[in-house]
């Protein structure tokens, strides 16, 4: 005798007596939202939008699309791959590096003013780092040499969004950063050639130096990632304080990749603190391509994952930057959390000044060449908008360069430490009697309990871990 077929609601698993999902149907890539009567695109939303329903549904409404502001004038398609055999493997390029460079977006927040200020700190950070290449190579630089060639419209851009109460952690490559932060070019190269009058006395050389008490200046640190937890931390200090601020810091590609990248940004989502972070996605981590190192095409779609605000720029544009920067900054002094940004950019050099990338294909240098930051923010000042003339070009050159070369001979004549007489910075450890660190917003700010029937109970932070 034929059985009866079993209606679909009698079709259950034995051992959880559940109905078992029907396979997931492929829904095509969400487009790129739409842009605003500005030219700019739509704000983040990080919350998740039902896809429409057709039909039967079971299966697709349960999932969720988002969308990624970009605001980038230019979406290059190109992958970088490995070929050949043995001692012959190379990375090669394919796709189209013909297209000319694109234009600097209009800014929605910079002024004339503000946008030569921006471009001069650039100036200053290119022309720095050739002094410093030129110091290493005469035998003067202790160590080695990180370079941003190419990354400086990020840098000082960037830095150029906070506000006096605003942190910055910058990394190896943000020299820019720490011009624009207060920092003068003399005390970046007495660093790195560990003078005694560097801002470590000579006992640490490269990048590794900052300033908590006046300028917001964490030190940066060499395990990548680690970085992320301490500028969370900063904000969660500041908040415990009463004070919201945005914590500004950056990571590479590579470093992003880190555990503890994850877990910092994660804690930072959960506890809404202001970081706002910049993945400098530079193509490269060290010699490995971000083509064979993850396998989603935009890493601000990792955003997503914490529940934040993700946004991709232009890292050659310095308006782009700075308008995503300013945003997020915002958010963060309003209490709503953090952001994500990745900066689309090509480092032009090696990893460290001993290393000679030629693992590059030359064409993608050459691509990159074309989008120069300072090249294309000089013709967009001067001839663009005009708000340059081409002698006052020439003039804040001329003055860029008489600054440069002031400071590289003061760093150049200071004296290295002497490790038998220079008793005014003895320590490598701290001591009690070394200095006292004081809350910088002032004490704890603490509200009191609910009084129950006992009487008055102690009071409790105003804010706390979750």
């Amino acid at each position: 005798m034929a059985h009866k077929k079993r209606p679909a609601h009698h079709n259950r698993s034995k051992k959880t007596g559940k109905v078992p999902l029907a396979p997931a149907t492929k829904v095509p890539k969400t487009p790129s939202p739409s842009e605003q009567a500005d030219g700019s695109p739509k704000p983040a939303n990080p919350k998740a939008a039902r896809p429409a329903r057709n039909g039967d549904d079971s299966a697709v409404s349960s999932l969720r699309c988002y969308n990624i502001p970009d605001y980038r004038l230019e979406r290059p398609e190109f992958r970088i791959f490995m070929s050949g055999e043995g001692s012959n493997v190379e990375y090669r390029v394919e796709g189209d590096l013909s297209a000319a460079p694109p234009p600097i977006r209009e800014s929605k927040y910079l002024s004339r003013e503000r946008c030569i200020e921006i471009y001069r700190w650039m100036l200053l950070n290119r022309r720095m780092e050739v002094a410093l290449e030129n110091l290493y190579k005469q035998g003067k630089v202790v160590g080695g040499v990180y370079f941003g060639l190419g990354q400086e419209g990020c840098s000082c851009a960037s830095a150029y969004a906070l506000g006096p109460d605003d942190w910055l952690g910058p990394m190896i490559r943000n020299q820019g950063a720490m011009l624009v932060r207060g920092f003068a070019a003399r005390d970046i190269m007495r660093q790195y050639m560990a003078k005694g009058d560097s801002p470590t006395w000579g006992r640490d050389a490269s990048s590794h130096f900052g300033d908590w008490q006046r300028r917001n200046v964490c030190a940066p640190i060499s395990m990548l990632g680690e970085l992320i937890g301490v500028m969370a931390g900063v904000c969660l200090g500041a908040r415990l304080q009463g004070k919201n601020v945005a914590g500004l810091t950056y990571i590479g590609d590579g470093g992003q990749s880190t555990g503890v990248a994850y877990e910092s940004l994660n804690f930072a989502a959960v506890q809404k603190l202001g970081l706002v972070l910049i993945v400098e996605n530079n193509l490269w981590g060290y010699s490995t391509p971000s083509d064979m190192q993850f396998c989603v095409k935009d890493l601000a779609e990792r955003a997503i994952a914490y529940g934040i605000p993700g946004v991709i720029v232009d890292g050659t544009d310095p308006c782009q930057v700075y308008d995503a920067t300013h945003e997020a900054c915002e958010r963060a002094r309003r209490g709503e959390g953090p952001t994500l940004i990745e900066a689309k950019m090509m480092r032009m050099k090696g990893h460290a000044i001993h290393d000679a990338a030629q693992y590059v294909p030359a064409p993608l240098f050459e691509y990159w060449r074309a989008r120069d930051p300072i090249t294309r923010f000089e013709n967009y000042l001067v001839n663009d908008k005009r708000w340059l003339t081409a002698e006052g070009n020439h003039k804040l050159i001329e003055d860029v360069e008489r600054e440069l070369e002031a400071d590289r001979d003061a760093a150049v004549a200071s004296p290295m430490p002497d490790p038998e007489t220079d008793k005014t910075h003895q320590g490598v450890y701290c001591d009690p009697s070394c200095h006292s660190i004081k809350p910088k917003y002032g004490p704890i700010v603490a509200k009191p309990r609910e009084t129950g029937a006992t009487g008055s109970k102690p009071v409790e932070a105003a804010v706390h871990l979750k």
